[in-house]
């Protein structure tokens, strides 16, 4: 048996994720309790009154947060490391703490100050994102190629097959929507975003976190880690700084991350965040590539990370 954690990104927090875990576990408090941020991150994350958790640089701050706490758990309760560590964006970031290269505290703090320059870069950009379904992917490059007159759109996601999300400026984004749903596409959905991630808009995000990871010592990587630029492990010539400049302002590869991890003989996948996103990419992946022996485990709750336990320790 080989086994991936796989962490959520954004647009899976929701308002409480994360108190029943706080609650229950001192290994989980100390995630929340070590960070030194400019909000009270316990408060938007398990209570959100002032509607904060949906906003950039809450809400990855917060996710982070509870996928470390849910790092920490795992220690205590005894759980092995995985084979491989994997995340759909800021979610790149608690599996590179959960391989040693990020403290919690760092991890933390670090993808807090990545949202903050990422909300920046979003600010006054009439921004958009589509998910185009049953579409192949060098057709959607070429809708985006002929949009591009209209602004930056670009493919930000490749999720798993059949679902490519593209994104950038609103008018070329959905210039390029149009033209997709003429080439063929089944369907082109638009997504509520607040901000056009994992395009060439986010260039400036990128050379700020390349600055401030300069004050970050990196730790050695003990698991090996499935990088979103790269869809498969990094190589010799790569550094993972330059792979998190380079995230921020490229496509995320989840497609070709989950390929890589089957192709590697990987048969159990653990989810750790609110939602079954990244289960559903599995799946899908799982079926395109004909593989139905496979186990997927979901840790959203204190509930769930018992019986994960129970099952991995069985």
């Amino acid at each position: 048996m080989k086994t991936a954690f796989l962490y959520a990104g954004q647009g899976s927090q929701k308002a409480g994720m994360g108190k029943d875990l706080y609650e229950r576990y001192a290994s989980f408090r100390e995630a929340f309790d070590a960070a030194e941020l400019s909000f009270d991150l316990k408060k938007v994350c398990f209570e959100d009154p002032e509607g904060r958790i949906n906003e950039t640089e809450y809400t990855q701050p917060c996710m982070t947060a509870f996928a470390v706490g849910v790092n920490n758990v795992f220690k205590e309760l005894g759980i092995g490391k995985p084979d491989f560590a994997a995340g759909l964006s800021l979610g790149e970031y608690s599996a590179l703490s959960l391989s040693g290269v990020f403290d919690p505290k760092t991890a933390v703090e670090t993808v807090a100050y990545r949202g903050k320059v990422m909300a920046e870069c979003a600010e006054g950009v009439d921004c958009g994102m589509t998910a185009i379904l049953s579409l192949p992917v060098e057709k959607i490059e070429e809708c985006c190629k002929k949009a591009g007159e209209k602004g930056v759109v670009q493919i930000c996601n490749l999720n798993c097959p059949g679902q490519t999300v593209i994104g950038g400026e609103k008018a070329a984004v959905e210039a390029a929507a149009a033209l997709c749903t003429e080439a063929g596409a089944v369907r082109c959905i638009p997504l509520k975003v607040s901000g056009p991630f994992h395009t060439s808009i986010m260039a400036e995000a990128g050379e700020k976190l390349k600055e401030y990871f300069k004050g970050i010592t990196f730790g050695k990587m003990e698991i090996p880690v499935i990088f979103n630029y790269l869809g498969s492990e990094m190589g010799e010539g790569d550094s993972i700084p330059e792979l998190l400049r380079l995230q921020v302002q490229r496509s995320v590869r989840m497609e070709d991350s989950l390929k890589y991890l089957f192709d590697k003989g990987t048969d159990t996948f653990v989810e750790i965040g609110p939602g079954k996103v990244l289960s559903g990419f599995v799946r899908k992946t799982a079926k395109a590539l004909d593989i139905t022996d496979y186990k997927i485990f979901n840790v959203e709750t204190a509930e769930d990370m018992e019986a994960l336990a129970a099952a991995l320790k069985g």
